[in-house]
């Protein structure tokens, strides 16, 4: 019998640096991402297109991509919030573009100077371009869309079933074939995850769901659990479980690789990771952060 595969994309070198104190050199987080890889991460979110001025830790993600070309079998994932960062991306070798949006005006102003109806206006300016360009024969990345603060806002409170499914039915109306679903300030529990993929499915039938879920308050470990039960087989995670929004204020922490992989893979699932070296990249990065990580595994090291 063929046990479960559950797909972990590697957000750290994006996700997890974009919120700590320490700026890392492109050089050391081009060596971030190739450790990662050999611990066997084959999807990775590598760099975040977006103005230094309000990322400093995004900075240099050309430098990053430009020791990434592309390789069979890999996916090196370029986050951006806007045309502009579409158009940086695609002047590197990435291969999947995330486009990022919000489900909450609040959120989306404070983030991207954008309204969700203006983001969605946005994406599809981005999809209408893809697609001529595709047509005029250009090799162009995969798309794919991350829908932040599912289950919270930091300015609006809390997200209605309704809000997310309005979104998420716009975006799939666009044709794209994954969309996240993120809990951006760590707000989700279990239940609620599984209304709300419900919901998701309900109107975005043909397409992927993804979930992101951040560990502010405990519950991240908890709600992938509700997340794979509900039949999602594509999660995000953070080595360490480091990272956060700097435009949420509280948000901290990511769900860590090694956590979910400690306990997917004692469930018997398959998500083709090294534990051990997983864990071994915690550390050395938490030696580059000049803190120790927060992720359990990195403390205890595993078991069995």
């Amino acid at each position: 019998m063929t046990r479960r595969f559950i797909e972990i994309v590697e957000v750290g070198p994006r996700d997890g640096l974009q919120n700590e104190k320490t700026v890392l050199t492109p050089e050391v987080r081009l060596e971030f991402v190739h450790r990662l890889e050999t611990a066997g991460a084959k999807r990775i979110e590598a760099v975040s297109f977006v103005h230094p001025k309000y990322v400093p830790q995004m900075a240099g993600a050309e430098e990053v991509m430009a020791g990434l070309p592309h390789e069979s079998g890999r996916s090196r994932i370029g986050l951006v919030l806007n045309g502009k960062g579409y158009d940086r991306a695609l002047g590197t070798p990435v291969d999947e573009v995330n486009i990022s949006l919000s489900v909450s005006e609040g959120f989306g102003l404070k983030n991207q100077g954008l309204a969700p109806k203006e983001q969605l206006q946005m994406l599809s300016d981005i999809v209408a371009g893809r697609a001529n360009a595709e047509g005029a024969g250009e090799n162009v990345p995969s798309l794919s869309a991350t829908l932040s603060c599912v289950w919270g806002c930091p300015f609006d409170g809390e997200i209605s079933v309704d809000q997310v499914s309005d979104m998420v039915g716009a975006i799939a109306e666009l044709g794209l074939k994954e969309i996240a679903l993120a809990d951006t300030i760590g707000v989700a529990d279990p239940w609620s995850v599984t209304r709300k993929i419900e919901a998701a499915r309900k109107v975005a039938r043909e397409a992927k769901l993804r979930l992101h879920f951040h560990d502010t308050r405990n519950t991240g470990l908890a709600n992938a659990y509700a997340g794979v039960e509900a039949g999602v087989d594509i999660l995000d995670a953070s080595v360490g479980g480091i990272g956060g929004c700097p435009f949420a204020p509280g948000a901290t922490g990511n769900l860590a690789t090694e956590d979910l992989v400690y306990a997917l893979h004692r469930a018997g699932f398959e998500t083709g990771y090294d534990l051990d070296a997983l864990i071994d990249t915690a550390r050395w990065i938490g030696i580059h952060l000049n803190r120790p990580v927060p992720s359990a595994l990195s403390r205890a090291g595993a078991w069995g």
